[in-house]
């Protein structure tokens, strides 16, 4: 199996060609080689808004792109799900269809396709980002792309989303029993759902650009996620708590429509390919540094912020061991070996 995944590591291409009615080749005036980058504008979707990881990284991306091909190759980034009417459901519905031809989307997102895509969001299983870096960049990458060409996407990348971490207005995160009762708005997917109702939370799938108002108004309590997300979404000015968890991992996987793959010059493919990996390493190290310095502006901002500690762990992980090992067992072995959770 790991010579498999390494093979198919090896061999996965990030990219996809643009589908006819979305190639924008009169759209840009490049000066690059046309044999090798022929003139095309490529729309890429995002859901985050215009500070967060995944837009950053989707503009660094066209940026790199556009300098290597001298211009021939433009990229469109659209936050917010614009093409999607802010529904990212229908964002990757959309780029798997062909609808659009590139993605950023989190993995939870993502697993609206395939309920595999989440086994990297296993509470728990990661420590810290080198250990989520080196087991996706080993195996858990090919994986990832084995699942998604099945759904007619190529799997270009990955980008720390972050370690998400829990925010509400009620009360301060400390024990397993202050989650009792609270209504914590998730992204979706059978991962959250159980890890939420395990400590007694009323979990709310809702689309994300939906949070904020929701949090207003008193519909929610509270949303976990990222630094990054929290702090690019304003949570702080709505949101009184704040616990540093990291209760689970998750990235952003950016994807590419297949259908016209062969269509590409080989240099045009490698050319994204390297421009993909180069955007989500910088994107990796930007999130690891910005997180130094957000988690003191939350409390500048007037937030109350728990770190838990090892020790402090200890209770809420033991909560969820039989819900570690239901999910090892239901995404299965290849899924288990790839992201080193066999035993």
């Amino acid at each position: 199996m790991k010579k498999k995944l390494a093979a198919l590591a090896a061999s996965i291409i990030l990219l996809m060609p643009v589908l006819s009615g979305c190639v924008g080749a009169t759209e840009n005036i490049g000066t690059g080689d046309e044999e090798l980058y022929p003139k095309m504008t490529l729309r890429m979707t995002v859901n985050g808004t215009d500070i967060a990881t995944d837009t950053k990284t989707a503009k660094r991306f066209a940026e790199l792109v556009k300098e290597a091909s001298e211009g021939n190759i433009i990229i469109k980034v659209f936050t917010n799900d614009q093409l999607a009417g802010g529904n990212g459901t229908k964002g990757v519905e959309m780029v798997a269809q062909g609808a659009t031809e590139i993605a950023a989307y989190a993995s939870s997102a993502m697993s609206v396709l395939d309920q595999r895509l989440l086994v990297g969001t296993i509470p728990w299983i990661f420590d810290n980002y080198q250990q989520a870096r080196d087991v996706i960049d080993a195996s858990g990458g090919a994986y990832y792309g084995e699942v998604l060409s099945e759904k007619g996407l190529t799997y270009m990348g990955s980008v720390h989303n972050g370690f998400r971490q829990i925010t509400n207005s009620k009360r301060p995160v400390k024990s397993p029993e202050d989650v009792e009762g609270l209504k914590i708005r998730i992204p979706g997917g059978e991962v959250y759902m159980n890890f939420w109702r395990a400590f007694g939370a009323d979990p709310v799938a809702m689309s994300w650009s939906e949070v904020f108002t929701a949090l207003q108004q008193g519909t929610i309590d509270g949303q976990e996620n990222g630094f990054s997300v929290t702090n690019s979404a304003n949570m702080y000015e709505i949101q009184k708590y704040m616990t540093v968890w990291n209760y689970t991992y998750e990235n952003y996987l950016f994807v590419m429509n297949t259908k016209k793959f062969n269509e590409l010059p080989e240099a045009t493919q490698n050319l994204l390919h390297e421009k993909s990996l180069e955007a989500c390493e910088w994107g990796r190290d930007m999130v690891e540094e910005e997180e130094k310095q957000l988690i003191e502006r939350f409390r500048d901002y007037g937030m109350e912020v728990t770190e838990l500690s090892s020790e402090e762990l200890k209770p809420f992980k033991a909560k969820i061991t039989e819900l570690q090992a239901y999910f090892i067992e239901k995404y299965g072995s290849e899924a288990a070996e790839a992201f080193g959770l066999m035993e």
